[in-house]
């Protein structure tokens, strides 16, 4: 199999580069960076990306609102968002009633901790995931960059 291409958009640019250096550094992954949400649409190609990492508090465009743009041209696209804000699902889903989102990842995080969590996503599509059920939980870590 390929390398897992990731596209990261975070409008903190050393945290993007950290991101996309981090994951590339084993050679898994291909990681696409934006720092502008604006950018990473007109960017966008369908069928290209294995997975969505947005950032959730960006100018302008938020992840969600990302996501919803990104979600019309891709419908497959798979999503991780990651913020430095904590994230309760069942409010998400609130707010966010038709956004399907089964990966919150909490900055600070780790390189190694998003590889696994990386790694565990790539493992759950290859599986065509069975259950759509997911321990948020076990998404949540913490950032050491």
């Amino acid at each position: 199999m390929g390398k897992y291409k990731v596209l990261v958009v975070d409008d903190e640019r050393d945290i993007a580069d950290v991101i996309k250096k981090g994951l590339e550094s084993d050679g898994a992954f291909e990681v696409e960076a934006f720092n502008s949400p604006e950018e990473a649409l007109s960017h966008f190609k369908p069928g290209k990306y294995d997975l969505l990492l947005l950032d959730i508090r960006m100018p302008k465009i938020n992840g969600f609102q990302l996501y919803r743009e990104l979600h019309k041209l891709d419908q497959k696209a798979k999503i991780c968002f990651i913020t430095a804000f904590e994230i309760y699902y069942d409010e998400f889903k609130k707010m966010f009633p038709k956004i399907r989102v089964n990966c919150f990842v909490r900055k600070p995080v780790s390189i190694e901790e998003l590889r696994k969590i990386m790694r565990g996503r790539e493992k759950n599509l290859l599986k065509k995931e069975q259950s759509k059920r997911i321990d948020y939980q076990n998404w949540l870590s913490g950032w050491m960059i």
